[in-house]
């Protein structure tokens, strides 16, 4: 696995109580088939439940993107919000927002948890049908480029779901295929490679556990999924139906069946159960974390800042609030790769500093902005997100 240029960033652990901000469950009922219950916040730490956010019986506010109004959906299909059959959901941290597909539908629905409003969002590019268990949208994960992306079980449908000009697009990036090097460890067959979820690393390719255990990497340049292993350290049976990366860069793995959540490494993906007797039905986990990011804030003084970090207008703000900090500083850009893409120098004077950068001409896509002093000493670094 490709490996970041960036000595200098740490990862920072979250605490408990944070988790239960940004990681996510989506949970089913207790009934032997999969009737959706609620999406909830979890602490993936000590294997404990946080609150429920939305669930079957919550009241429904649903806002049609395409017919841009309020819509009263028909709860007794397969196309609405709180469709029985849900098993793909997603955080979007850049937005602060739940997405999410029911499994027999085309339709995807972005819920924002503080308002319990939801957007649907019509689509013609997905397709799925109730009667083929290919075509079920299983799988879902936040991509380090800012979107979000989805699959089916048999890979022939990977989706990207992207904001552009405040309109959610939905886009078919084609047929994820076989490597030939998986032998009987299909990707593409239902007792090897079907169901479960994916997570995304910080080169924006895709990890996707299957319900076997079995997991995969797949490449978004070359649309292959290659066997990587199973997991070990789980009890015989156990269904792998949820993945989500935790803020230690870890994988923490649920299951459908009521079993307790496992955490593991993609190193050697030996999995170890955590703490807590959560034991919920899980159809699927979501968090705003990625597998081998190094690209996490880190600031040494408190009275420094750069924001917004989701850059849609091409501007940044430097702001010094820090007797300490005087003189000459140094902004300097980097691309997911570790490369300098781009160089600015800030001059301090008494402490005090509020300067908007303008960032070039850079694409789209996840940097990290790193602020240095005189001496070379990294004061604070922050992934941003381009997205004009």
């Amino acid at each position: 696995m490709k490996k970041h240029l960036f000595p200098l960033f740490l990862v920072l652990m979250s605490t408990s109580a944070y988790a239960q901000q940004d990681f996510f469950a989506l949970t089913g009922k207790d009934t032997p088939s999969i009737i959706f219950n609620d999406f909830r916040a979890i602490d993936a730490v000590n294997g404990t439940s946080g609150e429920s956010i939305f669930s079957a019986d919550s009241s429904a506010k649903v806002f049609s993107q395409a017919r841009n109004g309020s819509v009263t959906e028909d709860k007794n299909t397969y196309n609405n919000s709180q469709a029985v059959t849900m098993a793909a959901l997603a955080y979007d941290s850049s937005n602060n927002n739940l997405v999410y597909m029911p499994m027999f539908s085309s339709n995807v629905y972005v819920l924002n948890p503080k308002t319990k409003e939801t957007t649907l969002i019509e689509n013609n590019v997905v397709r799925v049908t109730s009667c083929d268990i290919n075509s079920h949208i299983t799988r879902m994960s936040n991509g380090y480029d800012g979107n979000i992306y989805a699959m089916n079980n048999s890979g022939t449908q990977f989706l990207q779901i992207s904001k552009k000009n405040n309109q959610y697009v939905v886009n078919d990036l084609g047929i994820v295929k076989e490597d030939p090097s998986n032998g009987k460890n299909s990707f593409t067959t239902i007792e090897t490679g079907f169901g479960g979820d994916m997570i995304a690393d910080a080169d924006n390719n895709f990890y996707v556990f299957a319900t076997s255990g079995n997991v995969f990497k797949v490449s978004t340049k070359e649309l292959k999924a290659k066997f990587v292993g199973k997991i070990t350290g789980v009890p015989e049976g156990y269904s792998v139906n949820g993945a989500a990366v935790n803020a230690k860069g870890n994988v923490v793995i649920a299951s459908a069946k009521g079993a307790p959540l496992y955490e593991l490494s993609l190193d050697n993906l030996q999995a170890k159960q955590l703490p807590g007797n959560l034991n919920l039905h899980i159809y699927d986990l979501a968090s705003k974390y990625f597998a081998n990011d190094k690209a996490i804030s880190k600031t040494v003084l408190a009275n420094l800042d750069i924001y917004p970090t989701r850059v849609d207008e091409q501007l940044i703000n430097v702001s010094v609030n820090d007797k300490s900090v005087k003189g000459n500083l140094k902004l300097t850009i980097f691309d997911v790769s570790g490369k300098n893409v781009m160089q600015e120098n800030i001059f301090v004077k008494d402490g005090s500093l509020n300067q908007q950068i303008y960032l070039k001409n850079l694409i789209n896509g996840a940097y990290v902005a790193s602020i240095a002093n005189e001496s070379g000493k990294v004061l604070l670094s922050k992934k941003i997100l381009v997205t004009k």
